[in-house]
């Protein structure tokens, strides 16, 4: 019986996030404008591993730990990235078709808000 349920367990945590899971993984488009007549956005990619691991990069930055979790009805990740001078915390939510998020610098004295929508698929052509 332990056997089995120690087979269960392992094969669980090798399996592939499920579709209802990944809704947060792929690439974004982030919008960190302070005015919203001048555009300012930078990528997020994320990866949600099995067993909770977050990879990818935020703002040209490598992911260096992150955690996601399903619950509550809503998919949601936390992980941290460098500028080299110092960490930066970000935390976002899925929520519908949107990212919504904040990150926090300490050593830069801010807290930001932010939204995010999917990047356009490579190759991709735009409605004319």
């Amino acid at each position: 019986m332990r056997v089995l349920a120690l087979l269960c367990i392992a094969a669980s945590l090798a399996m592939p996030v499920s579709a209802a899971e990944p809704g947060l993984a792929g690439d974004w488009v982030v919008d960190l404008a302070t005015d919203p007549a001048v555009p300012y956005t930078q990528p997020m990619q994320l990866s949600l591993r099995p067993g909770g691991g977050v990879e990818g990069s935020f703002y040209n930055s490598r992911i260096e730990a992150g955690r996601w979790k399903l619950d509550r009805g809503r998919v949601c990740a936390s992980f941290r990235t460098s500028d080299g001078v110092g960490p930066y915390h970000t935390s976002v939510c899925l929520e519908g078709e949107v990212a919504r998020g904040q990150t926090w610098a300490e050593h830069r004295r801010f807290l930001f808000n932010w939204n995010a929508v999917r990047a356009p698929a490579a190759g991709k052509v735009g409605a004319e």
